[in-house]
């Protein structure tokens, strides 16, 4: 086996070169008069709208598009506000989807807050624009036609050529605008996020009679409502709702109380803590009673007139269980990473619990311990994630993820028994996408009967990974209050990777990019199929840490690892052995990233896009480019046409998570050597809103080489590296293991 390495040297950064060429409709597009007429009529409905409603000192417009669209499509000219550009005014963004001859089409909506002096603009500018369609282009204008205008043939008065064009691309993206409304009742106790406005939220809600309290409010635009305000507000205000989910949550079937096969007070043991390292693990409480206690330290976070009953202790107790001892009575699943210590706060009882008082407290745990790293949330709502925002839950996780620089492991979440064969989306907050999402799979690698199913957002892959998290007659054991139980679920899959992460952290000191991406990675694999179930993930992690970080003779696996500081982070130094005039090389990458985000963009959630181009490195024209191994044209010089629902399909356009590989093939056929012989690597970062959001974000690349004619070239690949620059270093876990014993030996001075 070979051991990972480390390749450690300097990137080059790239500022984006200039913007882009002539305002012209693409090919085979029509912009007609009549659909002109319609956006001014749709726009001056909404301005008569509010006109009579000024309770927000603005108003909210929703841009309903044609199409899934590029940030580089979407309005630049209508509704712009007092100079600034619309981009500025967005407040929420979501998805539609239309049943059509074709099939169903997925539609982006995105919602503004302007002022009505910006509506009245777009209104006139609307008008002159029908006048010059209808008098110069004789009712429509196609795309030849803004070809000619480009090349000087525009002589009309009413209106300049760029202010025309602008207004004329922006309708042909746009199908309709409208003041939207969430007109179906909503049922319960909810967390409400509503539009952010020119108003104050507790001013705002004391027009309508709500008094809210800090106590009611995650944050300025979330907040808890009772069925009463609720009813309120949709019967005033229903614009203002921009998401809604139910705040309770329960713990499913599958997560409760195992079967017990063994009272064992007394009956095992385990060595003495020393200095291991630290897990959180936030769950229901925490038996002090059990074997392994000595383990963990536990903190009660419920009020005290929550009187605990025994059911309480089982999951949360369970769940330690494993990620202190596991391996010992799963000897099956031994992964060769030791014992942890755990520090366990109890945050919910086994009935259920209020989501909203679950944020309130995982946001203080983890500012009061910020020298811990890894987390573990097995915990989960019995409610499916909506198509269309992120829960609230996730959001948090998100947030926190960003600014403390640590992971979180969350169970993705187990169907209830009474779903049976349904597919079941799932529940918050496995939609985390900072987060390590785990599914499980029974001992056979087959998905679990209670597995639930992504997509995120209507697009973003989770699960990320699965695991083993027992099904049928075979399961799970753990140490439960009254000993030891079988169990399954996703609560009991999610622990075994949150040992792993925590050993690459901790014990080989990885970045928390680098530690998900090797997860991911080694789940993926070769042969990793995209699972349009999306049940599974990225594949099954394998059971021994040895494998997350070696690789076969005839592979090389290496870590890169950096930030980006301009829109191109890159380096052409990557010296990929060869075969006479070939490289004899498959390839393939991971990339992980964990950006800020915005739950009040609804879709458009993510702040920053780190696209991945990696492969042989080739000159034209004088220029240094890399032919990706994807085929990635993204952003490359020349003419591509590439669509926003394509490049998010295949290239995961705006995930934080990119993998790419080449297939492996029965008759493979070594890569032509370019120029240099070297490959390259190129991070480009795009932004949705605040230009500067991403600076400093790091990144971790996982790059694994497999040699076509199974040839331990690992000793050619470092001489290479180390002669063009790079410093190695190589993980022998062996030597490393000793050195982490040696430096958490305790020192006695005398």
């Amino acid at each position: 086996m070979n051991n990972l390495l480390e390749l450690r040297g300097q990137f080059m950064h790239r500022k984006r070169p200039p913007g882009f060429g002539p305002l012209n409709l693409p090919k085979n597009s029509v912009v007609t008069e009549d659909h002109l007429i319609n956006l001014r009529n749709q726009l001056s409905n909404v301005l008569a709208n509010w006109e009579e409603d000024n309770t927000i000192q603005g108003a909210l417009v929703s841009v309903h598009y044609k199409t899934v669209i590029a940030k580089s499509n979407r309005i630049q000219s209508l509704l712009s506000d007092k100079g600034k550009h619309p981009n500025e005014s967005i407040r929420g963004a979501k998805f539609v989807w239309d049943d059509t001859p074709k099939g169903e089409v997925q539609k982006h909506v995105f919602t503004h807050f302007v002022s009505l002096d910006a509506i009245r603009k777009s209104i006139k500018q609307l008008d002159m624009a029908i006048m010059v369609v209808h008098k110069d282009f004789r009712g429509q204008i196609t795309a030849n036609d803004t070809e000619e205008i480009n090349s000087g043939k525009y002589n009309n008065s009413m209106m300049s050529k760029s202010a025309f064009l602008r207004i004329v691309l922006d309708a042909n993206y746009v199908e309709y605008f409208a003041v939207d409304r969430v007109l179906d009742p909503i049922v319960g106790e909810s967390i409400i996020t509503i539009y952010k406005t020119g108003v104050d939220t507790q001013v705002l809600f004391s027009k309508f009679g709500i008094e809210l309290t800090n106590g009611k409010m995650i944050d300025e635009t979330t907040l808890r409502l009772d069925q009463n305000e609720i009813e309120i507000l949709q019967n005033n205000a229903s614009y203002l709702i921009a998401m809604n989910v139910v705040n309770f949550s329960k713990l499913l079937e599958t997560d409760n109380k195992g079967i017990l096969i063994e009272e064992n007070y007394g009956k095992r043991s385990i060595v003495a803590p020393q200095n291991e390292p630290i897990v959180g693990v936030i769950d229901t409480r925490f038996d002090t009673r059990v074997y392994f206690s000595e383990w963990v330290e536990y903190e009660e976070m419920l009020d005290e007139s929550i009187e605990p009953v025994p059911e309480d202790y089982f999951h949360g107790t369970a769940v330690s269980s494993i990620i202190v001892d596991g391996p010992a009575f799963n000897p099956i699943l031994e992964d060769n990473c030791g014992h942890f210590r755990v520090k366990h706060f109890g945050v919910a009882i086994a009935k259920g619990f209020s989501s909203f008082a679950i944020l309130k407290m995982i946001k203080d745990i983890v500012a009061k311990n910020r020298d811990i790293k890894v987390w573990n949330l097995s915990l989960g709502s019995a409610m499916q994630i909506n198509r269309n925002f992120m829960s609230p839950e996730s959001a948090e996780l998100d947030r926190i993820q960003s600014e403390y620089d640590v992971i979180f492991v969350v169970a993705g979440t187990n169907k209830k028994i009474t779903d049976g064969n349904k597919e079941v989306r799932i529940g918050a907050p496995a939609d985390s996408l900072n987060s390590l999402v785990v599914n499980a799979v029974d001992f056979y690698g087959r998905k679990a009967s209670y597995t639930r199913i992504g997509p995120v957002l209507s697009f973003f892959y989770k699960p990320d990974v699965s695991y083993y998290g027992g099904d049928g007659d075979e399961k799970i054991t753990v140490c439960e209050p009254n000993g030891m139980a079988h169990v399954s679920g996703t609560s009991f899959a999610a622990p075994w990777i949150t040992r792993k992460l925590a050993y690459l952290i901790y014990k080989l000191g990885l970045s928390r990019e680098i530690a998900k991406a090797l997860i991911i990675d080694s789940a993926a694999g070769w042969e990793r199929k995209d699972n349009e179930s999306y049940a599974i993930g990225y594949g099954i992690v394998p059971k021994k840490i040895e494998d997350v970080l070696q690789c076969r003779d005839d592979e090389i696996r290496f870590v890169i690892k950096g930030t980006i500081d301009e829109y191109e982070t890159y380096t052409y130094r990557l010296p990929v052995p060869r075969d006479k005039d070939v490289h004899p090389y498959y390839a393939r990458a991971t990339l992980v990233y964990f950006p800020k985000s915005n739950r009040n963009q609804g879709v458009d959630y993510t702040s920053t896009e780190m696209d991945i181009h990696f492969g042989r490195l080739q000159e034209k024209n004088g220029k240094a480019t890399i032919k990706s191994i994807d085929n990635n044209m993204q952003a490359d010089e020349g003419l591509h046409t590439l669509y926003e629902k394509d490049v998010r399909k295949f290239y995961r356009k705006w995930d934080n998570v990119k993998h790419i590989s080449e297939k492996i093939k029965e008759k493979p056929r070594p890569r032509k050597v370019y120029n240099s012989g070297m490959w390259g690597l190129c991070i480009r970062a795009k932004e949705r809103q605040d230009p500067n959001a991403g600076n400093g974000l790091a990144f971790g690349v996982v790059i694994t080489l497999k040699e076509m004619n199974g040839i331990n070239r690992m000793d050619n690949f470092i001489q290479m590296c180390m002669m063009h620059g790079w410093i190695v270093n190589e993980y022998d876990l062996d030597a490393l293991q000793k050195v982490y014993e040696k430096a958490e030996e305790d020192i006695d001075f005398e």
